[in-house]
């Protein structure tokens, strides 16, 4: 051999280690050059004294990388074109001037581009914070929930495989059914109900079936942002509602009719952000319309399971007799947002088209989740926890009204405080949303504008205000502390 090997058997580094690196150094520096043939294994281990089964591995390595290649019947030879000398060659030059065309996007993916983004609430991060949509915590029976999961992880695993059910877990839909015939007057069979991973994939999926660009979509005004965002994407033409104490001001979708609407979205149990509840003559008109029409109405009951002191008013869905109601209802209020698990509730005609298009979308839900889920509600526990929080999230809501009423007096209108776990309040003081904002700010208290939730121009200065999360103690400190910064002269 005409080259020198080095192995040091006190090294930390193992031996075909070593070696690997010192052919690798020879054949990359040129003391091997491309195309020479090596010594066998056998003769190489004898040179340097070590096993041949060491040997054998380097060369393997360097086989598998591409520095040496074996010609059968002939020996093992240095490759003549090196790994190394392809990451380091140079670009081919092209005798023109080539430019990539632009990537073209889908007419969903430029209207994705152009429609804004969904303000995220979670991001102020201050010791006091009155985002909206986030039931307490911590109080969740969470060792429960451990000891459900757990009889599923032990026992059975099912839940590994496949989802054969493309509506979702079945013995869930059976509870799901059963639940809101008692809780919401409710008219549906388990075959009625799709599991869906939330409000946004339940929406998503009734566009993809009746929204084409340009479809008219009438919308309540203020909205749910995230739903019309949604429907933007898809290129709806939106029509905004106005909305008053009574709910969406039906008698306008009359003025409307050359407009072709096609679907009607509305959260009539607890408008979005007012807090405003359908009277019950104008959810019949509203069915009456739509009957008429043809036109079809998504009805979001979100959080219908908290209300405080009225009787609760059937769900639209249970008045309606001509399969004008796409029901949407989700868990993420009454237990936790991370638990992705929603449902739609659907004329029986149209569940075939949304089980194929469901199934095109991500097949199945985690199916652990949802046999967990099964127990909870079939158990009796959802409605036991369900009538804990109501208790606790109304004391919590007269906290915050009181505080209102003490600190404020005129000076705020609170709207839509009999139900759900936020109120939004109008607060009438010379400064700007974004000035109430920053001066909360300043004294630890995360405030939400209820601005981007409007299509037409308003006035300023309504505030939604998130109770779900908050002690008693902290909501009336942060009224205390934002009336001391409000209520002066600018």
């Amino acid at each position: 051999m005409d080259f020198v090997i080095t192995l040091d058997s006190n090294s930390p580094f193992p031996l075909h280690q070593q070696l690997y690196e010192e052919l690798r150094y020879c054949i990359l520096s040129g003391r091997l050059l491309p195309g020479k043939r090596i010594p066998s294994t056998r003769q190489l281990a004898k040179s340097l004294g070590i096993s041949r089964t060491t040997v054998t591995q380097t060369y393997d390595q360097l086989l598998s990388e591409g520095y040496i290649e074996t010609v059968v019947g002939s020996g093992t030879f240095v490759c003549t074109q090196l790994p190394d000398d392809l990451l380091n060659s140079t670009p081919i030059q092209s005798t023109g001037k080539m430019v990539r065309p632009p990537v073209k996007l889908s007419k969903y993916g430029e209207n994705l581009i152009k429609t804004e983004d969904v303000p995220r609430i979670t991001e102020a991060e201050m010791p006091i914070n009155f985002r909206y949509g986030r039931p307490a915590f911590d109080q969740f029976p969470i060792k429960l929930w451990r000891k459900l999961l757990s009889r599923y992880c032990c026992s059975d695993l099912e839940w590994l495989d496949y989802s054969t059910d493309i509506l979702g877990y079945k013995p869930l839909r059976e509870a799901i059914s059963r639940y809101l015939s008692r809780s919401r007057a409710v008219n549906c069979e388990p075959e009625q109900v799709i599991i869906v991973n939330g409000t946004q994939q339940a929406l998503d999926l009734i566009m993809r079936l009746f929204i084409e660009p340009n479809y008219v979509i009438a919308v309540e005004d203020p909205g749910y942002l995230s739903a019309r965002l949604i429907f933007q994407t898809h290129g709806a033409k939106l029509l905004p509602i106005a909305v008053d104490e009574s709910g969406l001001a039906v008698k306008d979708l009359a003025n409307y009719w050359g407009e072709q609407i096609r679907l009607v979205y509305v959260t009539p149990s607890h408008q979005f952000p007012t807090g405003a509840i359908l009277s019950l003559p104008r959810r019949l008109e509203l069915l009456t319309w739509a009957r008429q029409t043809g036109a079809l109405i998504i009805e979001d009951d979100y959080d219908s399971e908290y209300r405080y002191g009225d009787r609760p008013i059937p769900a639209l869905q249970g008045l309606d007799h001509s399969d004008s109601v796409l029901y949407i209802g989700t868990f993420s209020k009454v237990l936790f947002p991370s638990l992705r698990i929603g449902y739609l509730v659907l004329p029986k005609s149209l569940v075939s088209a949304f089980a194929r298009a469901k199934w095109l979308s991500d097949r199945h839900l985690p199916l652990l989740e949802q046999q967990v889920l099964t127990d909870f509600i079939e158990q009796g526990h959802l409605e036991r926890h369900i009538r804990k929080m109501r208790s606790l999230y109304d004391k919590r809501r007269q906290a915050l009204v009181k505080a209102l009423n003490v600190h404020f007096g005129e000076k705020a209108t609170i709207l839509g405080e009999k139900a759900g776990i936020h109120v939004m309040v109008r607060l009438h003081t010379p400064f700007t949303d974004e000035e109430i904002i920053e001066r909360a700010a300043l004294l630890g208290v995360g405030m939400f504008s209820a601005a981007p939730h409007y299509l037409k121009p308003h006035s300023q200065g309504e505030f939604i205000f998130g109770y779900g999360e908050l002690t008693e103690q902290q909501l009336v400190e942060s009224i205390c502390r934002i009336a001391q910064i409000l209520l002066v002269s600018p």
